[in-house]
This record gives structure tokens, C-alpha cells and sequence, in this order.
């Protein structure tokens, strides 16, 4: 299937706030929604609003995570972007050199997946080559080993921050209804559908029903 080069633009939701993004494809379509950043007083209030979760309810801890992470979310991308960069202008060459560093062991891993046959005949053809390559590809990854800690520290540490911001988070009445008027909006977001691919977004919508029918607890 042949793909057309894509075509990106932005075009008002049925609210002023909503975005959507198209991309344009031969035979397909594809909508991802973005959320609209939610004010500083809202994304981090007075210290009342933070509570521990309770670890011996962990269904209770994961409602409370995955909520706050559909609606927070575009604030958490825009912290994870910040702190990013912050590392990334704290030691440029070292982020650089960290992503280059990852990107070829990707690479490098999705080809032998492919490619298993050939680096076995490889290997039994030639294994003081084998040995040589193994050692000079281990060696480089060392040397470079401050670099890639440098690039999964920019990513990892936001990640630990957007955790620990939802599950501190208590939500209020205005947060429960609208990821519940809005599920549908919420359900084609980046964070939405990263959910899904997780098997949690289902699952975040029926309970925000079910919010609705018993009105449990705030948490």
C-alpha cells in the first residue's frame, strides 16, 4: 500500500479549547485530539489536594492514576518536553550521544530479529569474527555509557514525576465529570490511546460510569 505524504493541520473541535490533528493517508484516516492544558491552580494546588494512595487498594491507586493521567495529560507532556530539554541543555553531548547510542540498538535489534538466519551462519562461519564484532560492539557501548544515562535519565525522571503526580493527585467533581463528558474526546488523545494500547482506557471510562451511578468515594 502506497503512502501519500502526509498532511498535518489543525482545525477547531466542537469546543475552542479542542484541537484536532489529521493525518491524511491513500485509504485511511487518522484523529488524534488534543486535551487543553489545565490551569497551574488545578495541576498543583494547596498541599490538601496531595494524598498518599492507599497500596492495599490497588485497584482504587490505579483508577486514580489513570484518570489523572487523561486529564492532566497535555500538562504532563509539556513537563516531560521542559525537563527534557533541561537535561538535554545541561549536557548536550552526552543527550546526543546517549540517543544516537540508543536509536542503532533499536535498529540494531529489530534487523537480527529479522535477520536470525543469517547472523547464525555468521556465527558458525566465522566465530573469532563473531567474537571480535561482539567485544568491539560491547566495548563502544561502554564508552559511551555516561551518554546513555544522560538520555534515559531525561526520559525516565519525568516519567517518575507524572507518577508521582497522579497518584498524589486527589480528583475533584470537576475532574470525574469531565473524563466522563468528554470520554469520547478523551478515548482519541495521545495519552487515550496510549491507554488503550495498555488496556486501560476501557476500563478508566467504565468506572468513570460507574462514578456517576454510585458516586464513590473522592480519591
Amino acid at each position: 500500500m502506497t503512502v501519500e505524504s502526509d498532511l498535518l493541520f489543525a482545525e477547531p473541535y466542537n469546543k475552542p479549547s479542542h484541537y484536532i490533528l489529521h493525518s491524511s493517508y491513500s485509504s485511511h484516516m487518522a484523529r488524534v485530539e488534543l486535551t487543553p492544558l489545565k490551569p497551574w491552580d488545578d495541576f498543583f494546588p494547596g498541599s490538601d489536594r496531595f494524598a498518599k494512595p492507599d497500596a492495599r487498594d490497588l485497584p482504587r491507586w490505579n483508577n486514580r492514576v489513570v484518570n489523572n493521567l487523561l486529564y492532566y495529560q497535555t500538562n504532563y507532556f509539556a513537563m516531560a518536553i521542559i525537563v527534557f530539554l533541561i537535561v538535554g541543555f545541561l549536557n548536550p553531548m552526552g543527550m546526543f550521544m546517549g540517543m544516537a547510542v540508543v536509536s542503532l540498538v533499536f535498529v540494531g535489534s529489530v534487523w537480527a530479529g529479522g535477520n536470525k538466519a543469517m547472523i547464525k551462519d555468521f556465527k558458525r562461519q566465522n566465530p573469532t569474527l563473531f567474537v571480535m564484532a561482539v567485544m568491539v560492539a560491547s566495548y563502544f557501548l561502554m564508552s559511551l555509557f555516561d551518554g546513555v544515562m544522560v538520555f534515559m535519565f531525561g526520559i525516565t525522571f519525568p516519567i517518575l514525576l507524572i507518577f508521582a503526580h497522579a497518584s498524589l493527585r486527589l480528583r475533584n467533581m470537576k475532574n470525574k465529570l469531565e473524563n466522563k463528558i468528554e470520554g469520547a474526546v478523551l478515548k482519541k488523545s495521545p495519552m487515550g490511546i496510549l491507554l488503550e494500547a495498555l488496556g486501560q482506557q476501557e476500563e478508566s471510562l467504565q468506572k468513570i460510569q460507574e462514578f456517576l451511578e454510585g458516586k464513590p468515594k473522592e480519591g
